[in-house]
């Protein structure tokens, strides 16, 4: 398994030294930042012996970009929604149920985590194939940027190798893409429509599909299809 760190748009460069820390701390290497500030001298006092993990970060200029090569898109939240009505932040899981899932997979995973101050905007979360949220006190939920990174990279390491291959995160994005176009053509509502394929995503984010398991599934919406157009 390969893990990508995914910081958007971090506000502050001490806490991006602060996560190349505790990402070196717990054996993980492959930082991206989306649109970071500069990182100067006190990011790399901060990272301590891990400047080389900030020498060989990534940038990216846009969240598409950023996940462009992943197999699981894995969100973070520090407010989960209330009921599962609320698909953009339900259901979430916990770092340890995450690492439950992922035991015998493989693939490349990016944890994204938001800004300092707002996190995840629901339109980043709505890209996310799951949800994660650390259990904390509901007195205050949300925790410090590299705090919260220490803890799910703690709960994640040491998973043993799988077999599994996930599905290729443009495979999946063209599965999507299909299931929009059936609705469409089957005459869904359309004041429903993207709920559903929000749904949707949440569903099969979480069933961490196979390559041929989405080949599968895209089969049998040709087949939809044909039959609806004869």
């Amino acid at each position: 398994m390969r893990y990508k760190v995914v910081l958007f748009e971090p506000k502050y460069e001490g806490n991006v030294g602060s996560v190349a820390r505790v990402m070196k701390n717990f054996g993980f290497k492959d930082l991206l930042l989306i649109n970071p500030p500069e990182l100067g001298d006190f990011s790399r006092a901060m990272a301590s012996h891990a400047v080389d993990i900030l020498d060989n970060c990534k940038i990216a200029c846009s969240f598409e970009e950023a996940v462009a090569t992943s197999d699981l898109i894995v969100g973070t939240t520090g407010i989960a929604g209330a009921s599962d009505d609320e698909h953009i932040r339900m259901p979430f899981y916990t770092p340890a149920e995450l690492k439950e899932k992922l035991n015998g997979r493989t693939g490349v995973i990016s944890l994204v985590f938001g800004r300092e101050d707002a996190g995840l905007s629901n339109e980043e979360l709505k890209q996310c194939d799951m949800i994660i949220k650390i259990p904390t006190s509901d007195e205050y939920s949300v925790m410090n940027l590299s705090h919260a990174v220490a803890v799910i990279l703690y709960e994640l390491g040491g998973i043993p190798g799988g077999k599994i291959n996930l599905a290729k995160h443009d495979d999946l994005e063209r599965l999507y893409v299909h299931y929009r176009s059936v609705l469409e053509q089957v005459g869904y509502p359309k004041h429903k429509c993207a709920k559903t394929l929000l749904m949707l995503r949440r569903i099969l984010g979480r069933a961490m599909l196979t390559g041929r398991e989405v080949q599968t599934l895209r089969g049998i919406l040709r087949k939809i299809e044909w039959r609806i157009n004869k």
